[in-house]
């Protein structure tokens, strides 16, 4: 009864656009599968794989440095619970941490629903910051817009005409380097609060500085403050899905909740597979019924279809508003996926049972269009054999 209530406060006031728009279903643990806690089970690719298509896609993913997605570190696939393809580049094993850069919002978004689910946070409340008098519009914003990015704070990050006027170079490299959440809390409103989507990595530092009051309403100094946020991380969400990554702090103690955790490949598999899953881990439900739905679902804008909760999306049209869509092949349009600076990716695709990891470096903005391009190519359909059963190649 409870988790149904929770469920139905986080999927409520979905815009109609948003509501008419049918999730696919997320598919179940298969049966008899065990939970990758300790280890994932590894399969050969199927038979009926088109060897020449995906190892052409490998070899162009390893050669060195493409031209335009750069480097690739590290690529797995997992097919219905299983590893069927993992690879590394030279210098890079399965015990490689790797920088998640922006995927870590998405990491954000899953530690405020454990919060949720704990009755410590309710997203369609004010979230509010001791950075605010009294009365400032900014602290009647809700958890739900700050997730969602349609926050309307003046912020620049994505289109930045140069590193020097892009926001998040000065809040975690310049002037906002030692206290991100004030710098964060100093932005202005530009427009109102749910209307408008803007790529926003200072809400995700407010969100993170949020939740860590929540948890660690009382820290002792910034190290207890760290710690005691650490520990609840681990036990309450790392821990339980067999992830072991290192997140890192500002000076005051504050996880930095828009960038910087660490995590071998694996991990990040891990991470991916707990939303293809709904949440639900080895019989736990980690994120609260309803949570990866709401991760997964359009915000309010109309004129933005691939941005959900701290993920991003598939638009239906395979193009996507208002800029491409990573995965622009329609019969992927149920795919959802964390995406990070320089390439890293965790795309999540259930009407396959699939999930994409793949980690680099590339530099500049049309790398992105490249690698979408290969994720697509290099990923998953489901055809119908003449037969009439269902069988896979990529």
């Amino acid at each position: 009864m409870l988790r149904g209530a929770i469920a139905a406060l986080i999927l409520a006031c979905v815009s109609g656009a948003a509501a008419a728009q049918a999730l696919h279903p997320l598919p179940p643990q298969p049966a008899g599968l065990a939970w990758p806690t300790e280890d994932w089970a590894v399969a050969p690719l199927p038979a009926d794989v088109d060897r020449a298509a995906f190892d052409l896609a490998v070899t162009e993913a390893f050669a060195g440095r493409h031209e335009l997605f750069g480097e690739t570190r590290a690529v797995i696939v997992v097919q219905s619970g299983v590893i069927v393809f993992e690879r590394y580049a030279d210098g890079f094993s399965r015990d490689t941490r790797l920088i998640s850069w922006s995927m870590a919002k998405s990491v954000t978004q899953a530690l405020v629903g454990v919060a949720v689910g704990e009755g410590r946070v309710s997203i369609n409340a004010p979230m509010g910051g001791p950075h605010w008098r009294a009365g400032d519009r900014r602290a009647s914003i809700t958890w739900r817009d700050w997730l969602q990015m349609v926050d309307g704070q003046d912020y620049t990050e994505i289109g930045a005409p140069s590193v020097l006027e892009n926001d998040v170079t000065h809040m975690l490299y310049g002037r906002g380097r030692g206290d991100t959440a004030r710098f964060a809390a100093s932005l202005p409103l530009i427009r109102d609060p749910g209307a408008r989507w803007n790529y926003n990595s200072a809400g995700s530092v407010l969100i993170s500085d949020a939740l860590t009051r929540a948890i660690v309403p009382d820290p002792a100094s910034p190290i207890d403050r760290r710690n005691r946020m650490r520990a609840w991380m681990q036990q309450n969400f790392f821990g339980p899905i067999g992830m072991d990554p290192i997140a890192e702090f500002d000076p005051q103690g504050l996880y930095y909740g828009s960038a910087l955790i660490w995590a071998d490949a694996r991990d990040w598999a891990r991470f991916g597979y707990l939303y293809l899953r709904d949440g639900v881990w080895d019989g736990r439900r980690v994120l609260p019924e309803g949570w990866v739905d709401f991760a997964r679902t359009p915000g309010p804008d109309r004129q933005t279809d691939i941005y959900g909760a701290h993920w991003w999306l598939s638009a239906p049209d395979g193009q996507g508003k208002p800029m491409r869509s990573l995965i622009t092949d329609p019969d992927l349009a149920d795919a959802f996926h964390a995406q990070g600076h320089e390439g890293q990716i965790i795309v999540v695709v259930p009407s396959k049972d699939l999930v994409l990891v793949r980690l680099g470096l590339f530099e500049g903005a049309e790398g992105w269009d490249a690698l979408g391009d290969w994720a697509t190519r290099s990923r998953w359909r489901v055809r119908r054999s003449a037969g009439g059963e269902e069988i896979s190649d990529v």
